[in-house]
């Protein structure tokens, strides 16, 4: 049965109560608080996933607001990110008190007349990915980095369902919570052109553009023949996306997946971000049903699998890559009406990846590079980072900053990353501007807001 989040979360609060009712004077008064109080632990793992560029927007906060029904105000929000200390190091390696509640009553069938079938824990999980989807689809920019915290925690969470063995498959599920669509309401020729002006108006990535343009404009092709009941080719929608870290492939895969929802050719148009970590197991037997739960969730979506030459390049005997490969494989082909696959990763060893399955390669039909970005795109991208932000800058600043990325251009290391090089400058930028004006009595708007030569001089990346 598919649940939509606010029946995800009714369930959770529930669980909450059966747990406290069943453990009595077990349990002392700050873990009953914790335990009743389970909307606030989502707005904590909210503003872990949000607070990833140095604040909490108020698109992020409108989200908590509008799936929890309560959130505090922007303000009370970076308070608590320090008071409850929620960071990648303290939080994110931390297992919540009601999962670990749940685990233990789920496997050791504690309740005998247990209304949910000892699948407390897993529900209380799946609420967990249902409201991380919701916080990653409200982020407007390339959150790479709160893909990966996302990421990482959930695969926590699951890795200790598994470990006691409460964790359950997807059609043994009392209850399927709905997949999260990265754009939602009625399909419409001008949200499609909205979101194709949003990709055309991208930094650089020329390229890039000419392709995804081409296969938008047969798919509308495709679509204006078949409401003609004309006879249409049978495309594959599959891709590959090579190029260097920071290049924009995530960024162009989430839009994508509303381009393709936008045009009919996907149904719900989410954006499912794994790496090898999220699809290969350690042990016989566990690899195959991951990639087809992961898959799953993906289904009228797109699957973007990054660094995908990490399932095939340099493993030997006893690694469970290939088998990832090979199962990926046959759902690629049994869903090709719902399902996209993008693979994504550097180039030559995209190629390695390609090379490793006789059917790989003959799967993907689209092939994408992503070219570095060049000085003059990287302080656009600079530009764009700062208005989001409230920042500006002096024109020496700005003459400093594209020297300073003309020469790491010219100097190019395997540490480069692009537009993430582009963010982390900022991220020193703005610290280095604060230590500069926080002792400036009165300092005026402008003075809060503009960064001079000297806030970029000492950044190193």
């Amino acid at each position: 049965m598919e649940q939509n989040l606010a029946q995800m979360i009714d369930h959770c609060e529930k669980i909450s109560k059966l747990l406290i009712d069943y453990n009595g004077s077990g349990i002392s008064t700050a873990e009953k608080n914790i335990l009743t109080n389970f909307r606030f632990s989502l707005i904590k793992f909210g503003v872990y996933l949000s607070d990833t560029d140095g604040f909490v927007s108020e698109e992020e906060r409108d989200c908590i607001k509008q799936n929890l029904g309560v959130c505090p105000e922007i303000n009370e929000l970076r308070m608590l990110k320090y008071r409850e200390k929620i960071s990648a190091e303290e939080y994110g390696k931390e297992i919540p008190l009601v999962i670990k509640y749940a685990v233990l009553s789920d496997a050791k069938k504690l309740i005998s007349d247990d209304p949910f079938n000892h699948q407390k824990a897993q529900i209380i999980t799946d609420t967990y990915k249902l409201f991380g989807q919701h916080m990653l689809a409200s982020q407007s920019d390339d959150s790479i980095i709160a893909n990966k915290k996302y990421t990482d925690y959930i695969e926590m969470l699951t890795s200790f369902l598994n470990e006691f063995n409460v964790n359950v498959a997807l059609a043994e599920k009392l209850y399927s919570p709905e997949i999260v669509a990265t754009n939602s309401g009625e399909e419409d020729p001008e949200k499609l052109e909205k979101l194709l002006e949003d990709f055309n108006k991208l930094v650089g990535l020329t390229e890039v553009k000419k392709e995804v343009n081409s296969l938008v404009n047969l798919l509308k092709v495709q679509k204006l023949r078949k409401e003609k009941d004309m006879k249409i080719s049978d495309v594959s929608k599959h891709m590959v996306f090579s190029g260097n870290p920071g290049t924009g492939k995530t960024t162009v895969a989430r839009l994508l997946a509303s381009i393709y929802k936008s045009l009919g050719a996907l149904k719900k148009g989410q954006l499912i971000e794994v790496d090898r970590s999220a699809l290969v197991k350690g042990y016989v037997g566990q690899t195959a049903p991951k990639v087809m739960e992961v898959c799953e969730s993906a289904f009228g979506g797109i699957l973007f699998i990054d660094e995908a030459y990490t399932l095939t390049v340099g493993k030997g005997e006893g690694d469970f890559g290939q088998e990832a490969v090979d199962t990926l494989l046959k759902v690629m082909e049994d869903h090709r009406d719902d399902l996209v696959v993008i693979v994504a990763g550097y180039p030559d060893l995209m190629e390695e990846f390609l090379s490793s399955n006789p059917g790989l390669k003959s799967r993907f039909n689209k092939f994408i590079y992503f070219e570095d970005y060049t000085p003059d795109e990287q302080v656009a991208i600079l530009e764009g980072i700062c208005e989001k932000q409230d920042y500006c800058m002096t024109g020496e600043a700005m003459d400093y900053a594209r020297e300073f990325f003309a020469k790491r251009a010219e100097n190019k290391t395997i540490s480069n990353a692009n537009a993430r090089d582009v963010r982390n400058f900022v991220e020193k930028a703005i610290t280095n501007h604060a230590t500069r004006v926080v002792n400036i009595e009165n300092a005026t708007k402008e003075q809060l807001s503009t960064f001079e030569k000297e806030d970029f001089e000492s950044i190193e990346l």
